[in-house]
């Protein structure tokens, strides 16, 4: 039995043995375009854990014929990086082409060391490819956001699972000399969460439980196997997304308790204390909204003070905000608004903008009708006067319903007062 994780035993060598991700890399795609002309950008591959992040910078540089480094920015400091950069000048006296250097987790990596990387990405002294989880408009630095493509890799699909899960047990050194059947995958699908990483480790871990000839994998041996090996299948931090998705619901559910409870296991696993605070920012706007929009002011406040004071003493903080945003009102209607709005926009595409609100900055425009027959609102009784701000072929669409909170019903009567019928459902 080998002792390398199944899941590095498989991972893909090429980009024809790559799973999932067809948006990027499929045929025609953007990302594989690139690779296939030999000439690659820096980049930053943002996309939750077990995607595929990793292998593909793999890839690349293998496809590219170009050397590899690889640094976690949970390990690696300035010094590192430096080295490596060293390195990359030392290769430049052989006209060998600069090699790739890829940073996981780069959200994790400091301010300083991000500056460090700079002035090589600049230069093209190395390509940079940078693997995070998290949004890098909010962790990675403008200068270096600014010369990176952000390419966004998503959840794996059940067909792409279904594909991993029969390379598993077809082509892997260990399992095809087993008999492995699927009487049930909903299980092992629904434990892996679009992660294949997580998948493999799950069925390795049921596998090797197993000590008969014929393996039938069924939903409750899944189930039964990783409720005895919690702390095997929890191993590198695997119920990060789970414990997020539980404090979550908790607050989103209104139940303090919950909430404080599912924050301290985060705080006791060493969560990033900033990453809590963005997510609390999230739901606040998403979950709270015109409910309370106060909810928002403190969760920024939050986000602000967890950045510049840090643990443990931003625990007390992460604390107050968490217990605020559990028991006060909650609306999505601004979360529904804009999610009907831009699901309109994909449909309908670029509708134009009514004459009587567009600019005219130039006499050409005004001769045109631009701003023609527009009603200043403030020249108006109540500072309102009714008028359509919509494009014609949707001006009777409703995007915002407000919902039955305190807010919220203030906001519906001075609706109803200003455009009567449109607001009275």
């Amino acid at each position: 039995m080998s002792s390398i994780p199944l899941a590095e035993r498989l991972r893909p060598k090429t980009l024809d043995d790559y799973i999932g991700q067809e948006h990027l890399v499929g045929v025609g795609a953007v990302l594989r375009k690139m690779i296939e002309s030999g000439n690659i950008s820096s980049l930053i591959l943002w996309g939750p854990p077990g995607v595929g992040k990793t292998t593909l910078a793999k890839i690349i540089a293998n496809t590219l014929e170009r050397p590899f480094y690889i640094l976690s920015a949970i390990s690696s400091g300035v010094k590192d990086v430096r080295e490596v950069i060293d390195k990359a000048k030392k290769q430049q006296f052989f006209n060998n082409p600069n090699p790739i250097l890829f940073i996981d987790e780069i959200h994790r990596f400091s301010k300083a060391q991000q500056d460090s990387l700079l002035g090589a990405v600049e230069q093209g002294l190395v390509t940079l490819i940078g693997a995070t989880t998290e949004n890098p408009s909010f962790e990675v630095i403008s200068p270096l956001l600014s010369r990176c493509q952000v390419y966004v890799l998503k959840h794996l699909e059940k067909d792409s699972l279904l594909k991993i899960l029969d390379l598993a047990v077809n082509k892997d050194i260990d399992l095809k000399e087993k008999k492995i059947v699927f009487k049930e995958h909903e299980s092992l699908l629904r434990f892996s969460g679009g992660d294949a990483r997580k998948l493999l480790n799950v069925l390795e871990l049921v596998v090797h439980a197993e000590e008969k000839e014929k393996i039938v994998i069924t939903n409750e041996i899944v189930t039964e196997r990783l409720q005895n090996n919690l702390a095997i299948y929890d191993k590198n931090g695997e119920m990060h997304y789970d414990i997020i998705s539980a404090f979550i619901k908790s607050i989103r559910g209104g139940d303090p308790d919950g909430a404080v409870y599912w924050l301290a296991r985060m705080i006791e696993g060493g969560e990033d204390v900033k990453f809590i605070s963005r997510r609390l920012v999230i739901l606040a706007a998403e979950d709270i909204g015109l409910a309370n929009p106060n909810a928002l002011l403190l969760a920024q406040s939050t986000f602000d003070a967890v950045h510049q004071i840090g643990p443990p003493e931003s625990r007390i903080i992460l604390s107050e905000c968490t217990i605020y945003l559990a028991t006060s009102p909650k609306s999505n209607s601004a979360y529904e608004a804009i999610n009907k709005a831009q699901q309109l926009v994909k449909e309908t595409g670029n509708l134009p903008v009514p004459l009587h609100i567009r600019n005219a900055p130039t006499k050409l425009m005004k001769d045109l009708g631009y701003s023609k027959d527009y009603k200043y609102a403030h020249a108006y009784s109540g500072n309102f006067v009714e008028q359509d701000f919509l494009p014609e072929k949707i001006k009777k669409v409703r995007f915002y319903t407000p919902q039955n909170n305190a807010g919220e019903l203030k906001i519906k009567e001075r609706l109803k007062a200003w455009w009567g019928k449109r607001f009275e459902k």
